[in-house]
């Protein structure tokens, strides 16, 4: 894998800087160089000379979402500008160019580059469709083989896909090992691409917003009609068409279809990437989208508050959103699985059928045509349209799930050419490109042969696992799996994986089964969040029907699950990813490790339904805060609380696993993955090293608290809150519940207490506050909208 150990980003644009922060997250010290505004050519100032690149930097600050894991990151980012600091590029292992996209100027800043290049150091461009080839005309044969493009996709942090493209001339050695480091070290899903017009998601993306935007038209129908299938119905993200363009910006979309208008070889696709009228009038008209407060959609004032409105194509203005409803997009709702859905869609005969069959059609057909051209296999494309455009299925695999034979039939029908490589790949008696042959995932290679697909040995599938037989046992909340080396997995899967009997069930299933046959357990998931907390629902309804002895019970199973995690004489390791909250916490903290995804946002927000945590969340963060402190010592012990009652009582939600390790969700020696498709593996190997490192189990601790006297001083800062306004009496009175528990109840400062009288004071309190009137109208309000209510 390259060793990359500095780098430097020149350019500090809004991409520029955002890269620079990436890099700066995933630990990487960068230095991020700008010009000299041409204002400051004369000035000896170097604050002033580094102006553009300091403002850079700043931007990652205020920029939403949030570019950085945490600020704290930003102190690896260095600045400087391209004058004073160019020869200071010899000291880094990989440049990143990132400045305007026009060729001459590329071309003369690797001139200028060559000069104080180190031999040896990757130099890439980040160009979004600009030749690579082109770009180092002249340049020596040894820059050649060490130049590549890297094409970011913004926001670099979220955005899983890059773009590695080699030149004619680049070094394999220097692509597998950027594949590798991109993968391992950024967490990003690498797919290799011809040196075309806008590479190969952009390519195809742009051509799929074009055909969309025709069909509009052709079809007389709204962006807000259209964006009601393009979005979720079609497995698309929710900002569908318009939002997602409003987002991008029309300019940079008029800019990049006119790259493909401009390079493409044949008269066909130049036609297809002709900008529409439409979007020229737009774009003179400064309706660029979100930048300039209206493109597609628009925010408007009205009597009863904001409403985003739709353009009217026809008279330009702006209207009230239309919802579309019809019978395809209802058949689509009640699919059991994606191809179902897409099925129901594009095969009826409804304004939602058409457009979809329409979209789905050429898109496919275009994908197959190029695919040569743009791209050395069919994963790769479904790949980078699924990384860089959020699709759940790439074109190919769209194909499959529509049925290949049915939907070719169609088109041929309709008077559409199909290229000839399908057209054997079918007469061959195949009637998919995707296949699992002997546990294995095989596709279509170019040449009409089967051949099977290439993953990194650290990518862990559960759901091939279980295909392949390895289920050891399950029910609808989880599955306890054999993921290989005597480790199990404890994966979670019901709905948003939320926590309710059946997921206990199982983790007491798997307790026993791993302490009987397994070196360890990994807890983890495959769904788009780890999981979201406890089954609400099912908790407000026992309440509402004032089951207090079944209540109790669950809470009581609840801690107990928890505490068998903690107690199993295997190690334990959770390995959360995106939301974990409430319960999901609570079931990563008694883990004897915590492997977890970058973007892990982990925070104990039962306070937002009216309740505190209760399954011992409130007992094992006084373990990890108070771990190592002397009971005698009161003066380090109530800030140390104070901490924990803040983070509990506001709720706060970590924005990475960085940050989670402020409020001690994450320990100093806890684990991050940046590639989530290692996680698991990751956290199988971390399991594996204390199994053989001759794995203890932790044995109880008695727990210093900070009794009445700190619970009078928590209750007081609560009290303080209460009076300026800042909080409600009902939000009090959860505050209030927190605090004795947090403070371990009536006994004296600095008191030993057991963690077992912990969750006895913590089940009480959880109780006493479910039974309130105004908790339940808090959970109840959850569940209807999402949020949380404020009474």
């Amino acid at each position: 894998m390259a060793r990359i150990k500095k780098a430097a980003v020149l350019g500090a644009g809004v991409m520029g800087a955002a890269i620079a922060g990436h890099l700066a997250n995933v630990g990487i010290p960068t230095l991020l160089l700008d010009i000299v505004p041409r204002e400051s050519v004369e000035s000896k100032d170097k604050k002033e000379r580094n102006r553009l690149a300091q403002a850079g930097k700043e931007r990652l600050f205020k920029e939403k979402p949030a570019p950085l894991y945490t600020k704290d990151v930003a102190a690896l980012i260095e600045i400087g500008n391209m004058e004073d600091d160019f020869d200071r590029l010899a000291e880094v292992d990989w440049i990143i160019e990132v400045v305007v996209e026009n060729l001459v100027i590329k071309q003369g800043l690797y001139e200028r580059l060559e000069k104080v290049w180190k031999p040896g150091t990757v130099v890439s461009s980040n160009t979004s469709g600009i030749s690579i080839n082109k770009m180092v005309e002249g340049r020596s044969e040894a820059f050649r083989r060490h130049f590549l493009g890297t094409h970011f996709f913004n926001p670099p942090r979220y955005m899983k896909l890059l773009e590695i493209i080699p030149g004619n001339d680049t070094d394999p050695q220097i692509v597998e090992e950027m594949k590798h480091f991109a993968e391992e070290v950024l967490g990003k899903g690498v797919v290799l691409c011809k040196d075309t017009p806008n590479f190969i998601a952009n390519r195809i993306g742009t051509y799929g917003l074009q055909i969309t935007l025709q069909a509009m038209v052709d079809l007389g129908m709204g962006p807000d009609e259209v964006d009601d299938v393009t979005g979720r119905a079609m497995g698309r993200p929710k900002s569908a068409t318009f939002r997602t363009l409003d987002l991008v910006g029309l300019d940079t979309f008029v800019h990049v279809a006119g790259n493909v208008h401009e390079n493409a070889s044949d008269e066909e696709e130049k036609a297809a990437f002709e900008v529409s009228p439409v979007l020229k009038q737009m774009v003179e008209k400064k309706w660029l989208g979100e930048k300039t407060g209206q493109g597609f959609y628009k925010k408007v004032k009205t009597e009863s508050g904001k409403e985003i409105h739709a353009l009217d194509l026809a008279t330009m203005e702006y209207r009230p959103r239309k919802k579309l409803k019809t019978r395809s997009l209802e058949q689509a709702k009640k699919a059991k699985s994606l191809p179902e859905q897409l099925q129901a869609l594009v095969y009826a005969d409804d304004v939602a059928g058409k457009l979809a069959w329409t979209i789905t059609k050429k898109v496919l057909l275009y994908s197959a045509k190029r695919l040569e051209e743009i791209a050395g296999d069919i994963v790769s494309v479904d790949q980078a349209m699924k990384w860089g455009f959020n699709w759940d299925l790439g074109p190919f695999e769209t194909w499959d799930a529509i049925g290949l034979v049915k939907s070719v039939e169609r088109m041929k029908e309709e008077g559409e050419t199909i290229p000839a490589w399908v057209e054997a790949w079918i007469a061959d008696g195949n009637t998919r490109f995707y296949e699992v042959k002997e546990g294995k995932r095989h596709s279509f290679h170019i040449g009409g042969k089967w051949g099977e697909v290439e993953e990194n040995e650290k990518v862990i599938s559960l759901a091939r696992l279980k295909e392949q037989g390895k289920l050891i046992k399950g029910n609808r909340g989880a599955s306890l799996i054999d993921i290989g080396d005597d480790i199990a997995c404890l994966e979670l899967h019901p709905l948003k994986q939320a926590i309710g009997g059946d997921v206990i069930s199982m983790i007491n299933a798997a307790v026993k089964e791993v302490a009987a046959n397994y070196r360890g357990l990994v807890i983890s998931a495959e769904a788009a969040n780890f999981c979201v907390g406890a089954n609400i629902m099912m908790m407000l309804m026992e309440a509402q029907d004032q089951n207090w002895f079944e209540l109790d019970l669950m809470v009581r199973q609840f801690q107990n699950a928890m505490g068998s995690l903690r107690t199993l004489d295997r190690p334990v390791v959770a390995a959360p990813y995106g939301l974990t909250l409430g319960g999901g916490v609570e079931m990563c903290l008694p883990c004897d490790r915590i492997q977890a995804a970058g973007e892990t946002y982990m925070g104990l927000v039962e306070v937002g339904v009216g309740l505190i945590p209760g399954g011992g969340g409130n007992k094992e963060m006084l373990l990890r805060w108070t771990e190592g402190v002397d009971p005698k010592d009161r003066i380090s012990l109530q800030p140390l609380v104070n901490h924990i009652f803040m983070a509990i009582g506001q709720a706060k939600v970590s924005t990475s696993a960085l940050e989670a390790r402020k409020y001690k969700f994450l320990r100093a020696y806890d684990g991050i993955t940046a590639n989530r498709d290692h996680l698991v593996h990751d956290a199988k190997q971390v399991a594996l090293g204390l199994y053989k490192a001759g794995y203890q189990a932790p044995k109880p601790r008695m727990i210093p608290v900070v009794g009445e006297t700190g619970y009078n001083v928590l209750k007081l800062g609560a009290y303080g809150l209460l009076k300026s306004g800042h909080i409600s009496e009902h939000d009090y009175k959860i505050a209030d519940k927190l605090a004795f528990v947090l403070s371990g109840g009536n006994v004296p400062e600095g008191t030993l207490v057991s963690e077992q009288y912990l969750l006895d004071i913590e089940r009480e309190a959880f109780l006493s506050l479910i039974g309130e009137p105004k908790t339940q109208a808090r959970m109840q309000y959850m569940l209807k909208k999402g949020k949380p209510l404020r009474n």
